[in-house]
């Protein structure tokens, strides 16, 4: 999915042991691990009037993470990839040096029907020295995805390594992302779980963290690497993820993300020219923002 509009920074806040936000990046934490950026989609209704059409854009510098919990995407790309996502499955596309996408609601789905579309795009950077390399496609069906219960709570690594198992997701640097379900109230300690930054997203429900209550729809960074102690309230879904941070600084323009201000000005101007790799039978194009 594209970044096509500007990112407004919302207020973060110190509670204690987390820094707590809307969304990443915000203003005192710009990463988390290698995770540079989090869209959540929905969950909204979608049907005849306003289906999903996300035309083709440019990305460089990252992979992109596609997680869906309810509807369908039709995936695209320069690579010739087309591949229908599903929820609880994951696609994921590595830009390199260049890649063009699209996202659209499937054909068959576009029948009249009223469904709920609901997930997360996520922008993982790639290390310093892979930010060039060739772009990938990989699809990790759902049936692929190591799963476990501890206590009242179910557990899903989607990607990276974390409780001493490994996601078939094909991840550049050491990262994890693991979604958590509970029915009644659980007390989550990952301490010695994962490594490296913690990020906590609140899908639904909530959570109680240094005497306080965090609801849906904000995204906690943990103080300390490694540990992070934080008591479910009943129902609740979350994201945890995160991973041992880069050296290098990251820039990000749009839909670009590089080490190197410079190779971002190259892609903007390439985009403009049309001279990016793009995708053969996708005419659509969305402009560089101010272009």
């Amino acid at each position: 999915m594209s970044n096509i509009g500007l990112i407004i920074e919302e207020r973060s806040r110190d509670i204690g042991d987390f820094l707590v936000g809307r969304l990443i990046p915000f203003r005192k934490k710009r990463m988390i691990g290698p995770f540079i950026f989090i869209d959540h989609m929905g969950p909204t209704q979608l049907g005849p009037q306003n289906y999903m059409d996300v035309d083709q854009h440019p990305h460089i510098g990252l992979a992109t993470l596609t997680y869906l919990l309810e509807g369908e995407v039709m995936h695209e790309d320069s690579l010739g990839t087309q591949q229908r996502i599903q929820p609880g499955s994951v696609n994921w596309m590595v830009a390199g040096k260049g890649v063009s996408h699209s996202e659209r609601t499937p054909a068959d789905m576009r029948n009249g029907i009223i469904f709920t579309a609901h997930g997360y795009q996520i922008w993982v950077a790639l290390p310093k020295e892979l930010e060039e390399t060739d772009p990938e496609f990989h699809h990790i069906g759902i049936d692929e995805i190591p799963k476990w219960e501890e206590g009242n709570a179910s557990f899903k690594l989607v990607a990276g390594k974390g409780y001493g198992r490994k996601s078939p997701v094909p991840v550049h640097s050491p990262l994890f992302m693991i979604e958590v379900t509970n029915t009644d109230a659980y007390f989550l300690d990952i301490k010695d779980k994962v490594r490296g930054e913690v990020g906590i997203c609140i899908v639904d429900g909530s959570i109680e963290a240094c005497g306080e209550t965090i609801d849906k729809g904000n995204i906690l960074v943990s103080k300390v690497e490694d540990t992070c102690k934080i008591n479910l309230r009943p129902n609740t879904h979350l994201l945890l993820f995160g991973g041992e941070p880069f050296l290098e600084e990251r820039h990000i323009y749009w839909n670009f993300v590089s080490s190197s201000k410079e190779r971002i000005e190259r892609a903007k101007t390439d985009w403009v020219q049309k001279t990016f790799p793009m995708m053969q039978d996708d005419k659509t194009y969305v402009p560089l923002p101010g272009s």
